[in-house]
């Protein structure tokens, strides 16, 4: 390569992050140029030093890394997000690739496999786990919607309908609807189990 490949990565374990910017370093073309351990310090993070690629989580403080993605390539265009995560979930991974990250790979990778990912990205392609790649095949596609999915998480913790209203700004009735479709679509028996299957398969 011409230059040298700037990197930002977005990670909230702090052994991890510098364990993963440290063996990055150690590639000859690959610059780790930022670090950030919160979903909601991403885009700012980004902004300021206009990185090349973004690795993102997706469970991190503040903002879920899949909710970053857009805003990302938004204020970027420029720069490519790979997502680097423990959960391999079919449902992520639709969601990432909908909202631009041009990768999705699994934590257990060696960090070998990363940065010849990184280089392919650059290079035009969009790389997935195989594994994960071939389950999301026959992964059934998320039928909840935007709103169904802010409900449900919402009353995640045990919150009665009228802490979720006041949380969403809806009325108890239209709160109880949209749990009501949530654990219809998610063929459960309440709103607990539907939250589980939900976060399980991905959809949330």
């Amino acid at each position: 390569m011409d230059r040298t490949t700037r990197l930002l990565i977005a990670e909230d374990q702090g052994m991890m992050r510098s364990a993963l910017a440290t063996l990055l370093d150690l590639e000859d073309d690959l610059t780790v140029v930022a670090q950030v351990a919160r979903g909601d310090e991403v885009v700012a993070a980004v902004e300021q030093v206009r990185p090349d690629v973004c690795l993102l989580d997706i469970e991190l403080p503040g903002r879920s890394g899949l909710d970053v993605i857009g805003d990302v390539v938004r204020a970027v265009p420029s720069c490519a997000v790979v997502i680097v995560t423990t959960f391999g979930r079919p449902g992520y991974l639709r969601r990432a690739l909908q909202a631009g990250a041009r990768a999705f790979l699994v934590k257990d990778d060696p960090v070998e496999d990363l940065a010849a990912a990184i280089r392919r990205v650059l290079a035009g392609e969009i790389v997935v786990d195989p594994q994960l790649a071939a389950r999301t095949l026959g992964a059934s596609p998320n039928p909840l919607s935007e709103r169904e999915r802010q409900v449900l998480t919402a009353s995640a913790d045990g919150a009665t309908i009228a802490d979720v209203a006041a949380r969403l700004h809806l009325s108890p009735s239209t709160v109880r609807n949209y749990l009501s479709a949530a654990i219809g679509k998610t063929d459960t028996r309440n709103r607990a189990e539907a939250y589980r299957r939900a976060r399980d398969q991905g959809w949330l």
